[in-house]
Formats: structure tokens, C-alpha cells, sequence
């Protein structure tokens, strides 16, 4: 990786290219310091030490949310809107028939990820400065004059701001996936994600450096973990049939399918967090009632939801298994590589074209797919683990995280390495 990055920086389109990217970066991690009007920093501050979900969306933000600026929820939104439309593909048909378009038709889908993209970052921007608006479990407001019938020129303006800074934030990605080197939106979420390493660090060192040494090794062995799974794959061989036309023969190469063993990459842990934070938030609203059995049902279950409960992490580790089928199932769907083998006149030696070969395929990916869904849960529970070890309650980086730095990492050098390999092969020609 050390001599990737020396090679493409001795070259000056790629060199051009890197330092763009590290601008783009920079541009938006100072544009997460511009803060909505009317938010209470200090107030804010003291909320997100014991708010799960305000760290959640933080992650999610590219750490933006903390100071609530103008990119709080960051490219989160349109993360969103890709997912919905991954998942309503197959049920309507329409867009089913787009998709198999080409890249005309993937054109289409992307630019109706982008409208939906505006309102959802709308509704999340009011949802979000509701939360701030009025503190789950009572306390002071932390955004002041906001209300939609009392206060509604302010309200309009920040979530106008957030919608708009959201839109910033998914075009400095797509700056970066044009000009730069990378996807531009997993790297605006990898900058958000490293930014707080520092602060982690700091902490960790004020408990003790014993408990630093011990987070860096579990740290060092999950990343390891990390790569080793997410490069791992199933190849089913596949042969194409040979065809005659006039006097030339075409086809009867082998090739094969790669079946990942993580295709679904972190969006099951976020899928499983969003669901398991609903209980205990939905609590908080009733913690406060004047009726004691509804506020002592309300109060066990914020505890029982707490995230140092061990129902909390059994939950997150079976719901972060099941999501990961649910979503490989739903990927490996839309490819429907059964159909197209056989349109190109591919087969699998001793499978039957058609039914059998989908009913192989699917059983190879369910079995792959155990090894993948059983880690994630592993990683999901990791923090769990750590505390146990170390007893310190603060991570360098959460499990969601661990797995976007890794995979931003990795997918990053692939590209990097791919372009000086296209250089490599342009000045052999030019010689």
C-alpha cells in the first residue's frame, strides 16, 4: 500500500488527483464547523456524552452533527434514497425494466436518487432539529426558536439549511468520485469517521495506557479480520458454449462467478442500530408521565434497551445476522445472474440452465453468506467485548466505523492501483 501511494504521487496527474481529494476533505470538515444559528454548543456537547442516537447520526453525518452545523446530517440522505431504491426495484417494474437499460437506464435511477434525496433530507433535517428542539427525557431546548406553528420563518431557515448543506455535502462527493480518486461519498464519511479518532485517543489516554494498548490491538485485529473477510469470495466456475458463425468460432472460455462472502457490507449494522434505538427512545417520551405504571414500564424498557444491557447486544447480534440475508437476497436478485448466463450462453458444469441454476446459486450464497452475516454480528458486538476487557466505555472507532474505514481503504487502493496500472500498460505501448 506504502508503494502505491509512492508510485501515484511521483505521477502528476494522479499526484493532482490525490491532493484534490485531501481539498475536497478539508473544505468540508471545516464547512462541519459552521453551526445552525440558535443551537446551544455547550448544551449540545453534554447531550451527545450520554444520547446514543445523536452519536449514531454523528457517525452517519461524517461527524458533523456534534457541533449541529449546516452538513449535520451529511450525505446520510442520499445514502437513504439508494437504499429505497435498491429495495423497491423489484417491485415495481418499471424501474426493474430501467435498471436493465444499461448505463442510460442506471443514469435514470441515479438522477431519481437525487430527487428523492430532497425531500428525505427535509423530513430529516425538521426530525433531527425536533430532537435538539425539545431533549428526549425533558431538560432545556438546545435549538431555540423552533416550531413549526410558533416559530415558523426560523424553522423554514434551518431546515433549509440542513436540506441544503446535505445537497453540499453529496456534491463535494461527487466532485470527488470525478475529479478525485475513490467513491466520493464512503470517503466524506471516512473523513468524519477518522476526524474523532483524536479525541478518542485523548480520552483513552486520560483512563490509562493500559487500556489504549489493549483498544489498539483489538483495533488492529479486527481491521485484519476486516480485510480478510471482505476480500474472501466463492468463484463458481463457469463455462460458455461454443458458437460457429460463418468460419469463426466464438465462445468456450471459462470464466467464473464471485460470490462474496460480505456483499452487504455495513448497511446491516445500521439497519439493526436504527431499529434496536427505536424502544428506547420512544421510552424516553413516556419516562416522564405522570402515571407511575406507565412510567415504570417506560423505564425498564429504556433499560432493558440500554446499550450496556446484554439484551441489547443478543438483539443487535441476531438482527444484524438476519439483515445481512435479508439484504445479500435482495442484491443478488436484482443481478439475476441465472438469466443472463443463460442469454449469454454461459452454464455451470453439471448444472442445468434455468431453475437448477438459480436454485444452486441461491444455496452457495446462503452458505457463503453465513460466514459474512455471523461476522458482522461478531463486529457489531465488538464494543460489548472491548468494555468487557478494558472496562472504558470509548473506542477508537465504532464497529459501523471500523467497517467503512476498511472498506473505504481498501477500495481506494484498488482504484489507485488499477490507475497506475493502466499508466504502466500506456507507457509500454508509448515505447
Amino acid at each position: 500500500m506504502i508503494e502505491a501511494l509512492r508510485n501515484a504521487w511521483r505521477l502528476p496527474d494522479l499526484r493532482r488527483k490525490i491532493l484534490f481529494t485531501l481539498g475536497i476533505l478539508v473544505l468540508f470538515r471545516l464547512t462541519a464547523h459552521v453551526p445552525v444559528p440558535g443551537v446551544d454548543q455547550a448544551g449540545l456537547k453534554q447531550v451527545f456524552e450520554a444520547n446514543q442516537l445523536l452519536g449514531f447520526l454523528n457517525m452517519l453525518s461524517g461527524g458533523a452533527m456534534r457541533n449541529f452545523s449546516v452538513v449535520a446530517m451529511g450525505v446520510y440522505p442520499y445514502i437513504t434514497a439508494s437504499i429505497i431504491m435498491q429495495l423497491v426495484t423489484p417491485l415495481i417494474p418499471q424501474l426493474e425494466e430501467l435498471a436493465k437499460e444499461g448505463e442510460q437506464g442506471q443514469q435514470k435511477m441515479n438522477l431519481y436518487t437525487y430527487w428523492m434525496t430532497i425531500p428525505l433530507a427535509a423530513l430529516q433535517g425538521f426530525a433531527q432539529a425536533t430532537l435538539l428542539a425539545h431533549p428526549l427525557g425533558g431538560g432545556p431546548p438546545l435549538l431555540k426558536h423552533f416550531g413549526l406553528f410558533t416559530d415558523p420563518i426560523p424553522t423554514l431557515a434551518v431546515v433549509t439549511s440542513l436540506t441544503a448543506g446535505s445537497m453540499f455535502a453529496m456534491w463535494l462527493g461527487e466532485l470527488i468520485t470525478d475529479e478525485g480518486v475513490g467513491n466520493g461519498i464512503s470517503i466524506i464519511i471516512f473523513g468524519g469517521i477518522v476526524a474523532g479518532i483524536p479525541q478518542n485517543v485523548g480520552q483513552l489516554v486520560a483512563s490509562g495506557g493500559l487500556a489504549l494498548i489493549a483498544l489498539t490491538i483489538i483495533t488492529v485485529v479486527t481491521v485484519a479480520a476486516i480485510v480478510f473477510i471482505q476480500e474472501g469470495e466463492r468463484r463458481v466456475p463457469v463455462q460458455y458454449g461454443k458458437r460457429v458463425r460463418g468460419t469463426r468460432v466464438y465462445g468456450g472460455q471459462s470464466s467464473h462467478i464471485p460470490l462474496r462472502v460480505n456483499s452487504a457490507g455495513m448497511i446491516p449494522l445500521i439497519f439493526a442500530q436504527s431499529i434496536l434505538i427505536l424502544p428506547g427512545i420512544m421510552a424516553q417520551f413516556f419516562m416522564t408521565s405522570g402515571n407511575t405504571f406507565v412510567a415504570d414500564i417506560a423505564a425498564g424498557v429504556n433499560s432493558a434497551f440500554n446499550t450496556g444491557g446484554l439484551l441489547y447486544w443478543g438483539l443487535y447480534f441476531l438482527m444484524v445476522v438476519a439483515f445481512t440475508y435479508f439484504y445479500t437476497d435482495v442484491i443478488f436478485r436484482q443481478q439475476n445472474l441465472p438469466e443472463n448466463l443463460q442469454r449469454q450462453g454461459g452454464f455451470i458444469p453439471g448444472i442445468r440452465p434455468g431453475r437448477r441454476t438459480e436454485d444452486y446459486l441461491n444455496g452457495v450464497l446462503q452458505r457463503v453468506t453465513l460466514v459474512g452475516a455471523v461476522f458482522l454480528g461478531l463486529v457489531a458486538i465488538l464494543p460489548f467485548f472491548a468494555r468487557q476487557i478494558t472496562n472504558v466505555q470509548t473506542l477508537l472507532i465504532t464497529s459501523a466505523g471500523l467497517l467503512i474505514v476498511v472498506g473505504v481503504v481498501v477500495d481506494t487502493m484498488k482504484q489507485l492501483e488499477a490507475q497506475l496500472l493502466m499508466r504502466h500498460y500506456e507507457g509500454f505501448i508509448r515505447q
